[in-house]
């Protein structure tokens, strides 16, 4: 046995483990996924072949439908708003500013949470009574005071403006040695003024929020559920993406921006014409694991699935579990198996489609 023999036998044999896993729970579970797709089957009895007609009644399914749409809103919004936040995000960390690395760890804390422990908390900031709640109607009733605190600092900087311009010294509207003063007196007389029964502070109750439990939907096809869902996603992920991007950032040399400077061109113009392009492949990578995780997203949907209407948070994914194991009905897994053969092979065509128009092999060609 050569060396050459030796080394790929090692390599086999740290691999095996990962190849069973993968043969088992990857390529005989899609197998079966597709046989079952093709059958009646219901976790107990005896299957029988219907050939495609499991893919005929998924279409007729009107919640198969608006799982359908759930996705597809949840998974274009999430991914554009997720993508465009990380690369923000890292443009900004990629700055030499002081203490630069306590900010990184700091906006990548909320990636290192489980999704379903942030997904209870939001339930807790939502609901009807939650703290979303208490801060909102607490505003509303401060709100007086507020508006007053402004109407003083607007007119008493338009004075101190006004007076120092009048000596013949240059006075910004925006000066911050007269905005100080200007938020001093504010704050004075919002005191005094509340004191003296001038403005009062609302006494309104806090206003429940039917976020979760409401199937309005904002235009007409995106729940409030899923628009929450978007949220706490952007929120989780994004610190996750903005590290890829980071790294790509760190790979562009110092130089090509230096000439793009000369050249005349803006910051904005930098990121337009310079960060972005060379960036293509990183982009290409996050919005595909965007793509795949988003069009993939149950936990989250199955832990507001006991709060809020079923048909305002239902997923293609949700919606395979939801026939499997459907509480105390018949399990219809043939259903589900068609269905999460449709995810796949949705999952799929976007990426194509993306990898035609953001690859460098698709640009090439």
């Amino acid at each position: 046995m050569n060396a050459r023999t030796r080394e790929n036998l090692t390599a086999f044999w740290f691999l095996l483990p990962f190849l069973i896993g993968l043969v088992v729970f990857f390529l005989f579970a899609f197998l079966r996924t597709i046989w079952y797709s093709f059958t009646n089957y219901n976790l107990f009895d005896k299957s029988d072949w219907v050939g495609l007609q499991n893919y005929a009644d998924v279409f007729k399914d009107s919640l198969f439908i608006q799982a359908l749409i759930n996705t597809f809103t949840f998974a274009i919004l999430t991914t554009l708003i997720q993508t465009v936040g990380a690369l923000l995000l890292a443009i900004v960390m990629n700055q030499k500013l002081r203490g630069i690395g306590f900010f990184r760890t700091a906006y990548y804390f909320p990636s290192i949470a489980s999704s379903a422990v942030t997904t209870l908390i939001f339930i807790w900031l939502f609901r009807p009574t939650g703290l979303i709640s208490y801060l909102s109607t607490t505003f509303v009733n401060y709100l007086p005071l507020l508006l007053t605190g402004l109407a003083i600092v607007i007119v008493v900087q338009a004075l101190q403006v006004a007076f120092e311009r009048s000596r013949g010294l240059p006075a910004s509207p925006f000066d911050p040695a007269l905005l100080v003063v200007s938020l001093l007196v504010a704050v004075i007389g919002t005191i005094v003024l509340n004191a003296g029964g001038v403005v009062r502070v609302g006494s309104a109750d806090p206003t429940p929020l039917l976020w979760l439990s409401t199937s309005d939907r904002l235009f007409g096809f995106i729940s409030y559920p899923i628009l929450m869902i978007i949220l706490m996603n952007s929120f989780t992920t994004m610190p996750t993406l903005m590290l890829t991007f980071l790294a790509g950032l760190q790979g562009i040399p110092q130089s090509v921006y230096e000439a793009a400077s000369i050249d005349g061109a803006s910051p904005i113009q930098q990121i337009r014409f310079v960060t972005i392009p060379i960036l293509r492949p990183v982009t290409f990578y996050v919005i595909s694991i965007g793509i795949i995780g988003t069009l993939q997203m149950f936990d989250q949907a199955a832990l507001l699935g006991g709060t809020s209407p079923l048909d305002t948070v239902v997923t293609l994914a949700f919606y395979v579990y939801h026939n499997v194991f459907s509480g105390g009905a018949e399990s219809r897994v043939g259903l589900a198996s068609a269905a999460a053969i449709l995810l796949a092979v949705i999952t799929l065509v976007l990426l194509q489609i993306q990898r035609r128009f953001l690859s460098d092999e698709g640009v090439n060609q």
